[in-house]
């Protein structure tokens, strides 16, 4: 009899403590709505989709995702994935901000990763994944400048997608490190209001090369993708964005033109959607920088530049290029753009900072 209550005191101590158990187990399941667009569109949503998958495999997760047709169902994309009982919901995009904001608010027990999205004293579950756009494209527009140099060119140009935070940074950053390079750079630049449309990017693009742009820059998702494939199979060199548009977008060397781009303006949006995955996934719950922004940047490899990969640009372009990034990651190079709306600083004061620097090096340089 004693061991008879003894097994059933046991039981009961066992029930007892089951969901204090559970409550500090990670998730079990997530769910992805992309932004317009797909998840093999050689962009964000890729990118955002792939650091998904790998998350759900390294930690057994069941995932699945919704790919949004149009703006006006961001809402019920999100709602499809609370009502199917998942843990987690990423959102990719801006735009898909506010709906997922009014989710967050009104699902408590329900974890939020938005990706491009600000988030400042916001839900608890809620969670706005941002990237140094700034950095990446500052870094691209010292690259396009050094190889409008090498060509003996005065004039780049950029063909972006909507004028949403993410994407100025990526525009003002670009133009910035062009200037830092060369400020007498003719530069061209157009914001197209789609990220959809690659027949109006590839239209811009044409328009920029018959005036005289030597390096494009696609800065819009499949609508830059458009500008740099209509670049490179003119026989421009092209930069490409979010991820390795040489591997996605020009099939890894199999599409015409390929030898033409010849970086790509890196966002590690994949590793930014693992990264936050994980720790719900491993029940690190206090960890999680809910209410606010996870911040990735050059010195954390966040953002950067993708390699060349069959492009003939010389070495000793690259080597200039990996100076002034070295540079901008130990803090002395500042891009000159507000973090938060993508705009140029006030009165582009880093210019003023970053020509009286070069100054005092040349004087150095001369006295030395």
């Amino acid at each position: 009899m004693k061991k008879v209550v003894l097994l059933l005191s046991l039981m009961a101590l066992a029930l007892a403590l089951a969901p204090m158990a559970a409550a500090h187990e990670g998730v079990e399941t997530v769910c992805l709505v992309t932004d317009l667009g797909r998840v093999n569109d050689g962009t964000f949503n890729q990118s955002a989709h792939e650091g998904a998958v790998a998350a759900a495999d390294d930690f057994d997760l069941e995932y699945d995702f919704i790919e949004t047709q149009a703006e006006t169902d961001y809402e019920a994309n999100i709602q499809t994935c609370i009502s199917e009982g998942f843990e987690v919901i990423i959102t990719v995009g801006f735009l898909i901000a506010d709906a997922t904001w009014a989710a967050a608010e009104a699902n408590s027990d329900v974890y939020f990763l938005g990706v491009d999205q600000f988030v400042a004293d916001g839900p608890a579950n809620y969670v706005g994944i941002q990237f140094r756009e700034d950095q990446s494209g500052f870094m691209t527009g010292v690259l396009a400048a050094y190889v409008a140099e090498y060509l003996g060119s005065d004039t780049i140009a950029g063909v972006y997608g909507i004028d949403i935070p993410p994407v100025k940074r990526f525009r003002n950053g670009y133009e910035q490190g062009a200037m830092y390079v060369n400020p007498d750079l003719r530069i061209l630049g157009v914001y197209i209001p789609s990220f959809i449309a690659p027949d109006q990017g590839a239209s811009a693009a044409l328009q920029f090369i018959g005036e005289g742009a030597s390096v494009l820059f696609g800065g819009g998702g499949p609508t830059g993708t458009g500008a740099i494939l209509a670049g490179a199979q003119e026989g421009v060199y092209v930069i490409g964005v979010d991820k390795d548009e040489f591997l996605t977008s020009f099939g890894a060397g199999e599409t015409p033109g390929s030898e033409f781009i010849i970086s790509s303006a890196m966002k590690r949006v994949d590793q930014g959607v693992y990264d936050m995955v994980a720790m719900l996934a491993e029940g690190d719950m206090e960890g999680f920088p809910g209410g606010g922004i996870h911040m990735m940047d050059a010195a954390m490899n966040g953002v950067g530049l993708a390699p060349p990969h069959l492009s003939d640009i010389p070495e000793e372009v690259w080597d200039a290029v990996h100076a002034v990034n070295d540079r901008l990651i130990a803090g002395e190079i500042e891009t000159g753009v507000d973090l938060v709306s993508g705009d140029l600083l006030e009165d582009e004061m880093m210019h003023d900072d970053m020509m009286e620097e070069e100054d005092s090096e040349d004087s150095e340089d001369d006295e030395g």
